[in-house]
């Protein structure tokens, strides 16, 4: 595992840090590679139930390597490439069947706004900036935000903040749905870590099958009800439910409690 991302693995949560602070966590080749290398240990380790995605020294990402950038001078084909190879292991986060927070301190350009809407939630400092900043480069924005970003603010919001490439302050993106929760700087970490820990006690079929459903997208009402009846099923049958409802009979407190805020 390279140095450029750093993967800790305690109680059945994985928490991936950018380790980039000079550059502010700045998506460089070598921190790629680090991140695909955390998706193969994670997608491996069925005894990692959450994940949290964090950044180094007070920045989230600042979004691409604008010298590695310019030092490739790829043509067309080769960007092309380049994408695709990035894209490998980000569909891999998309669509990991575990719960993924990001805890955002700091700033998240560009493709770390991006790497920021991947996650399931953002809790985030007052501190923390967002901003697709592509347009200013005559870039467009990458790395899923064109699948993530509507979802989340709706298409005309999702075009004003691609085409301006404002910063979004922290208390906006909280108001826009972008960030669940708005935390103490110095709690981000520990209250993403926190919300991680809650899903080792939660139903791992349960929380893969609402992720699936809800990256599916709109359907009929028709499609939507025989999802959800073929996922019920499978809940129904698990032995995490049957758990549940016997400690529900027994009048023992349920093992999966979301996190009082602190």
């Amino acid at each position: 595992m390279t140095d450029a991302v750093l993967l800790e693995v305690v109680d059945g949560v994985a928490t991936v840090t950018l380790n980039r602070p000079a550059r502010r966590n700045a998506l460089d080749d070598e921190l790629r590679a680090g991140l695909a290398q955390c998706m193969d240990r994670i997608e491996s380790d069925r005894a990692v139930r959450a994940v949290v995605l964090a950044g180094s020294d007070g920045a989230f990402c600042a979004g691409g390597d604008l010298r590695g950038i310019r030092a490739a001078e790829l043509d067309n084909d080769g960007w092309r490439e380049r994408m695709k190879s990035a894209h490998a292991w980000l569909s891999r986060l998309l669509s990991l069947d575990r719960a993924v927070i990001a805890a955002v301190d700091g700033p998240a350009f560009g493709a770390g706004f991006s790497l920021a809407l991947a996650a399931d939630f953002v809790v985030a400092s007052p501190r923390a900036r967002f901003c697709l900043s592509f347009m200013r480069l005559g870039l467009v924005p990458d790395f899923g935000a064109w699948h993530t970003l509507p979802r989340i603010v709706g298409v005309q919001r999702a075009k004003e903040l691609m085409l301006s490439a404002r910063e979004v302050p922290a208390e906006e993106a909280k108001a826009l749905g972008i960030v669940l929760e708005l935390v103490p700087q110095d709690q981000v970490l520990r209250r993403a870590q926190a919300l991680a820990a809650s899903f080792v006690q939660a139903s791992p079929l349960a929380v893969s099958l609402v992720k699936r459903a809800l990256a599916a997208g709109p359907a009929d009402l028709h499609t939507v009800l025989e999802r959800e009846a073929d996922a019920q099923a499978l809940c129904f049958g698990s032995a995490a439910h049957k758990a549940a409802v016997g400690r529900f009979l027994d009048k023992q407190p349920a093992l999966f409690q979301w996190p009082t805020g602190e």
